[in-house]
């Protein structure tokens, strides 16, 4: 499977909604991807979702691999569970996932994409010793990996 195509053609994403990120949800990826670095962080996004997506709330999470961690993180099942009772107790959705890619450009890899599930935004950080590169954003879709539009900062 690694040979198989996993991400859409730049293009096919005119009918997807803007995702907005709060500058405080921002700079928490931001932040914990270099305190993180050479190893991949991860954490979850909460927010709302009406004409557009809204993220507001940034909640990072424990990389729970053991091994090869500049290249692969795992979220516990408690982990995921306190997040849907935070998202319940706030009364806020949980719209995705965040992690980093250390040294990597911030598009899905085919790990990302046998963990994916559809309807969940997954910003990824592209993150170097010094600097954060990139953020982008991605939501699978029919299969396929497909960029989302957001409003962040430019690099």
């Amino acid at each position: 499977m690694s040979t198989e195509k996993y991400i859409a053609e730049p293009g096919l994403e005119e009918d997807l909604q803007l995702v907005k990120i709060s500058e405080q949800a921002l700079s928490i990826i931001e932040n914990h991807a270099l305190e993180e670095y050479p190893h991949e962080c991860c954490g979850f996004l909460y927010g709302v979702d009406g004409g557009s997506r809204l993220i507001i709330v940034a909640k990072p999470v424990s990389n729970n691999v053991t091994e090869n961690r500049q290249r692969r993180f795992e979220i516990s099942p408690e982990d995921y569970l306190a997040a849907e009772r935070y998202a319940l107790n706030h009364d806020i959705a949980l719209l995705g996932i965040y992690h980093s890619h250390p040294d990597h450009p911030a598009v899905p890899s085919i790990h990302d994409f046998r963990q994916a599930v559809p309807f969940f935004s997954y910003f990824i950080a592209s993150v170097s010793k010094n600097r954060v590169e990139a953020v982008r954003s991605w939501q699978l879709i029919d299969g396929f990996f497909t960029e989302e539009k957001i409003n962040t900062p430019t690099y």
